[in-house]
């Protein structure tokens, strides 16, 4: 359900200037589409010197949080976690006019959310939701898939934003929609991820050659996302640097069961024990892909290509 107050008047201004909060592995390519397609972006990032390098390689300007809010008709946010969001809301809420929209990019928690946008539409300030999935890839090319939650007229408000950004915009429902349906969507993706490479380890075991196995699968019933685009590019090529973090994977997969309100869900519940027992042994740091390595230390091998 919405969160938009009847007595708020939903703002129809066009937007122009963006404040960008986030620049980092998927945050940059994303901003710098903005930039391509003529919106005026303030870059803001709390690594010291990052919004500056993007300003200086890209273009638009560096800001801090505060300053951008106070002239930016959209405020996008990108960060690892809703926490991270809440904390730039909570220093930006009193600079933010009347009429402004934040746009919430991030893989965040629907109950989190709602609660911000309520908080902001109080003040005048929409909130959507607007999570993508496609990978920094996609993210550098604008065809990211986009799942949004909020009020009609608030997306429809912010269409030109998110069609820079991405190839297909979902409307899920109202505001953290588009963040339940991410978990989930992660959900999918993690759970095919691990019996992928467990069918790839029990096929070399047997003699197949593991690539030749991603390329039969790419053409049979057991293609999906891993097996097109992260075992040979990340796993069989032992490079684990997708630019999505291990430790983000996990905290989705735990959004996902979280939305689910006691939904009984076993596999769910062993997809994200499988993770994060692989977050637990691998350490911080890690890309997503790296999960691989779990299976190969329970199988007592390593995947080889060729």
């Amino acid at each position: 359900m919405s969160v938009v107050p009847e007595a708020r008047k939903i703002s129809t201004a066009p937007i122009r200037r963006v404040g960008f909060v986030g620049i980092g592995n998927m945050g940059w390519p994303m901003a710098a589409n903005l930039v391509r397609a003529g919106f005026g972006v303030m870059a803001v990032d709390a690594a010291a010197g990052r919004a500056a390098a993007f300003a200086a390689e890209v273009g638009g300007s560096a800001a801090d949080a505060e300053d951008a809010s106070a002239e930016a008709d959209a405020m996008v946010t990108m960060l690892p976690t809703s926490d991270h969001v809440a904390d730039v809301i909570a220093r930006i809420r009193a600079r933010l006019r009347p009429g402004t929209l934040v746009i919430e990019m991030s893989s965040g928690v629907p109950s989190v959310t709602r609660a911000l946008a309520a908080d902001l539409a109080a003040h005048g300030v929409g909130l959507v939701d607007c999570p993508v999935s496609g990978g920094v890839a996609r993210a550098r090319t604008g065809d990211l898939a986009i799942m949004a939650g909020g009020a009609a007229g608030e997306l429809l408000r912010a269409e030109r934003v998110l069609a820079a950004l991405g190839t297909s915009v979902h409307h899920c429902g109202g505001v953290g929609a588009g963040q339940a349906m991410k978990a989930l969507n992660n959900l999918v993706s993690a759970g095919g991820f691990l019996i992928g490479i467990e069918a790839l380890l029990i096929g070399q075991k047997f003699g197949l050659d593991p690539a030749l196995m991603v390329d039969v699968l790419n053409s049979s019933s057991g293609m999906n996302n891993s097996t097109q685009r992260k075992f040979k590019q990340f796993v069989l090529s032992r490079r684990f640097d997708s630019g999505f973090g291990l430790d983000l994977m996990v905290k989705d997969l735990a959004i996902a069961l979280e939305v689910g309100g006691g939904t009984p869900a076993p596999f769910a519940e062993l997809c994200r024990e499988l993770w994060t027992s692989a977050a637990d042994m691998l350490g911080p740091g890690q890309d997503h892909t790296a999960v691989a390595r779990l299976s190969e230390r329970l199988a007592g091998t390593e995947l080889t290509s060729g």
